[in-house]
């Protein structure tokens, strides 16, 4: 029993002094690191997270953003093409989702990559608009080889956005195709808030529309270590409260009327007027993508844990009104990464996004938005 106590206490000591050495390096590190040029800096924690971005999400190697939409319909969709496929992974969490072609994203499938990721208003109506993507790749030589022809392989998801502009009037083929245009032409930045896909999504739902406040569609890139870029694009139309997860607080959500202090939809659970009101026109939908170079069941785990910020950043999360998807890209124009690391970061770009999506929204059909608070 001696030795054992004396071995432990040995291990203790060493692990002491390498955990000392380490931080005196670090420290020294930073002390020479060149901060001249901006980056994203993060850490495991949102607390250490400067929001300062070098590239937009619509610039990390190998992918092309672009929206469509229609501002008297209220809703819209975005694209993400990626040049030369991507390893694509899902994971789908809400009780009342909308997708295409997901099934083949599971490990034990045959595809390895897609060539697009689309994100539509509209509700089931807006899965229609992947034709148009499909089309637009199709005309520009891309697909999975099937000897006859070549198939785009572009999965998809959807929110409800059909009670906040014309319920008569969605996202179709015609705007797909109209977002590929525009991802394609597009090598800055991306628009973000009441834009694309988040043209008509709206938060803060559990007391009906008249409480309600503007969503949107919010990006954010991290910039893990040189050359290694990992980000979220995320539209957000959730039942719950938007929060802020650094401090827990709600940021945007139902609200009390006339004054606009946010009620706590947690807090409204606990009461019969939650059974009153709460519907299925909600979900979160989105991506993670990195230029690292992962498996099929590496992505896949990646999106598994996006959720984790998905969580942080929205509340209640997950729930049976809600659809949440996240899809998670690997374009493999980078070194590969281990993917703990890359679904951590993933899991930090999604709570980022989110709260870019509602700082960045505008009000629409007298519907308010954050910056109008």
């Amino acid at each position: 029993m001696f030795f054992l106590i004396s071995v432990y206490y040995k291990i203790s000591e060493d692990m002491i002094r390498y955990l000392s050495k380490k931080e005196a390096m670090t420290r020294e590190a930073m002390r020479r690191e060149d901060y001249s040029r901006p980056r994203l800096i993060a850490s495991l924690s949102l607390l250490q997270v400067s929001t300062i971005m070098t590239i937009s999400f619509n610039q990390i190697p190998g992918l092309r953003v672009g929206h469509a939409q229609d501002f008297e319909a209220l809703t819209g969709c975005t694209v993400v093409l990626t040049q030369g496929g991507a390893v694509c992974g899902v994971d789908q969490r809400g009780g009342a989702p909308g997708t295409r072609e997901t099934d083949l994203l599971r490990p034990m499938h045959l595809v390895e990559k897609v060539h697009g990721v689309l994100f539509a208003g509209g509700s089931a109506y807006g899965l229609a608009a992947a034709d148009g993507v499909m089309r637009w790749l199709e005309e520009h030589g891309v697909g999975f080889e099937a000897l006859v022809a070549r198939v785009p392989i572009v999965p998809a998801a959807i929110l409800f956005d059909l009670a906040v502009g014309r319920a008569d009037v969605r996202p179709d083929a015609a705007m797909g195709y109209a977002a590929c245009q525009a991802a394609a032409n597009n090598r800055q930045g991306i628009a973000a808030g009441t834009v694309g896909v988040g043209t008509g999504a709206t938060i803060g739902k559990i007391l009906g529309p008249a409480t309600q406040m503007k969503g949107g569609v919010g990006t954010a890139v991290i910039e893990v270590w040189s050359g290694l870029w990992v980000g979220a694009l995320m539209a957000v139309n959730c039942l719950g409260d938007v929060i802020q997860p650094q401090t827990g607080q709600i940021l945007a959500g139902a609200r009390k009327l006339p004054d606009n202090d946010f009620i706590d939809t947690m807090q409204v659970l606990k009461t019969p007027l939650a059974e009153s009101f709460t519907g299925s026109g909600n979900t979160v939908i989105g991506v993670v993508a990195t230029n690292a170079a992962l498996s099929k069941e590496a992505a896949n785990k990646v999106a598994q844990m996006a959720h984790d910020g998905l969580a942080r950043a929205i509340r209640p999360a997950h729930t049976m009104f809600d659809g949440d998807t996240i899809f998670a890209l690997a374009t493999g124009q980078g070194a590969g990464a281990d993917v703990t690391l890359i679904g951590a970061y993933g899991a930090e770009a999604t709570a980022l996004a989110i709260v870019d999506a509602v700082q960045q929204a505008t009000s629409v059909a007298g519907i308010p938005a954050l910056r109008d608070l």
